[in-house]
C-alpha cells in the first residue's frame, strides 16, 4: 500500500495569514525630563537624611563640634575658634576639656541664640553647639591636692610643680599671666579641678571655692562633674589658618598619684578668692 503525501502545491496556493502589525512610540520608554528631575530630587533627599543621621550618630557617639564663645583659654583657644571633642576617649590631667555647667559659672553668660534651622543643624552636628558648655584645662582629678601657688607662682598637684610656660597667656610684654588666687584643695570623688589658660580672664574652679547655692555644700560646684563632661577637646578646625591638633603638655606626665583616696566631700582652703 502506498501512502499519499500532502500535495505541497496545494498548501503553497493557500493565501498567507499576516499578523497586523502596531506601531510603537519609542519615546514612550524614554523618561520625560519631568521624571528625571523628579528621580533627582528623590536621590538628594535620600542622601541629605543618610548624611544627616550619620552626622547625628557621630555627634552622639563619637564627636562634637563647640565654639568658643570667651577669651578664658587664650592663646590656646581663640574666641570663634571651632573645635572638635572626642567623646570615645576618656580624658587626663593637662587635656581641655569641654562639660555641662557644675553650678551657676554660666549664671550671667550671654548665650548665641540660633532660628529653628539653626537648632536642627546644631543638633545633628553640622553647626557647632553653642548651648550651656564650658571648656577648661584639667588640673586635678578625684583625690589630688591641687596649692596654689609657691614662691614662683607655680602651682603643685600632689606636691608636683607644673611648669605651664606652654600653654599659660602671655601678655604684652610676654610675660606669662599667673593665678591671682590663692588657695588649697583636695579634689571630691568623682569630680574635677579646672583652670582656664588665661587666668585673668577665666571664672573657673578657683572663682567658685565660697559659692554656697541651694542644696550644695559651700564650694561644692567648685569642682567639675566627671559625669558631665562631654569629652576632651582633640582639635581646632576652623578658622582654617588655626586649624590644628591639641596636645597634653608633657608637664602632666610627671605628677604623682594622689596619696590618699578621693574624699566624698572636697577640702577647701581659700586664701584670696578676688576673681
Amino acid at each position: 500500500m502506498t501512502s499519499t503525501l500532502p500535495d505541497e502545491s496545494t498548501a503553497a496556493n493557500e493565501p498567507e495569514t499576516l499578523e497586523p502589525t502596531v506601531d510603537v512610540d519609542d519615546t514612550e520608554d524614554e523618561p520625560s525630563a519631568l521624571r528625571q528631575v523628579g528621580g533627582a530630587a528623590r536621590e538628594l533627599v535620600i542622601i541629605v537624611i543618610v548624611a544627616l543621621i550619620v552626622c547625628s550618630l557621630l555627634r552622639f557617639f563619637v564627636g562634637q563640634m563647640f565654639l568658643i564663645p570667651s577669651p578664658s583659654m587664650a592663646n590656646t583657644l581663640l574666641v570663634g575658634d571651632k573645635v572638635v571633642v572626642q567623646k570615645v576617649t576618656d580624658f587626663q590631667r593637662g587635656d581641655i576639656i569641654v562639660f555641662g555647667d557644675p553650678g551657676t559659672w554660666l549664671r550671667n553668660a550671654p548665650s548665641q541664640k540660633r532660628g529653628p534651622v539653626g537648632n536642627v543643624f546644631e543638633f545633628v552636628g553640622v553647626l557647632p553647639d553653642t548651648s550651656g558648655h564650658i571648656v577648661k584645662r584639667v588640673i586635678g582629678l578625684g583625690g589630688d591636692k591641687v596649692i596654689c601657688c609657691d614662691k614662683q607662682g607655680r602651682i603643685t598637684v600632689n606636691g608636683q610643680q607644673l611648669d605651664e610656660t606652654s600653654y599659660l597667656y602671655r601678655d604684652a610684654a610676654g610675660e606669662q599671666v599667673v593665678s591671682s588666687v590663692t588657695f588649697e584643695v583636695v579634689v571630691p570623688k568623682d569630680r574635677l579641678f579646672v583652670m582656664g589658660d588665661h587666668r585673668d580672664e577665666s571664672a573657673d574652679s578657683r572663682c567658685h571655692l565660697t559659692d554656697v547655692t541651694p542644696g550644695t555644700r559651700k564650694g561644692e560646684t567648685a569642682f567639675a562633674p566627671v559625669d558631665s563632661v562631654v569629652g576632651p577637646t582633640i582639635a581646632i578646625v576652623a578658622p582654617f589658618n588655626r586649624a590644628q591638633r591639641l596636645h597634653r603638655p608633657e608637664t602632666f606626665a610627671t605628677v604623682p598619684a594622689a596619696a590618699q583616696p578621693a574624699p566624698d566631700q572636697a577640702l577647701i582652703k581659700p586664701a584670696d578668692i578676688t576673681c
